[in-house]
């Protein structure tokens, strides 16, 4: 495997883990969100990781999206605008302590990444200073 090829890797794994901070963050960000009883909540967004080119160094890709259940929650909020005409409103099933465990987890996979691609530099410009 050269340099290269290591970059290249790293570089799939930094895009596969900015997408799985993005649907993190829109996650976090929607949690708080009301409808009425009758329509659906928010649909938390999970994010698909493969491999690409399973076996050999080809790096890593977003296959797709999971969504999470449009039916929510349905909690007592009389006095929500929203209410139906029980006090009821829809919320999205999201549990912010999973979510933070996904962000930590995509944070560190990130840091990882990057700093596979910083190594690599180095050794590149290491190899260019040695004909100098």
């Amino acid at each position: 495997m050269s340099i290269f090829d290591a970059m290249n890797i790293s570089s799939s794994g930094l895009t596969t883990n900015r997408k799985w901070l993005d649907a993190v963050s829109d996650n976090i960000t929607n949690m708080n969100n009301v409808s009425r009883t009758d329509e659906a909540a928010f649909q938390a967004r999970y994010v698909v990781a493969r491999a690409a080119d399973y076996g050999k160094p080809a790096g890593a890709y977003v296959a797709g999206n999971v969504w999470g259940n449009p039916e929510g929650r349905v909690i007592d909020m009389p006095d929500h605008p929203l209410a139906d005409a029980r006090g009821q409103v829809r919320v999205p099933d999201i549990n912010m302590g999973d979510q933070m465990a996904q962000m930590m987890m995509a944070q560190r996979a990130y840091q990882s990444n990057l700093a596979v691609v910083e190594r690599a530099k180095a050794t590149y410009e290491a190899a260019i200073g040695i004909g100098k």
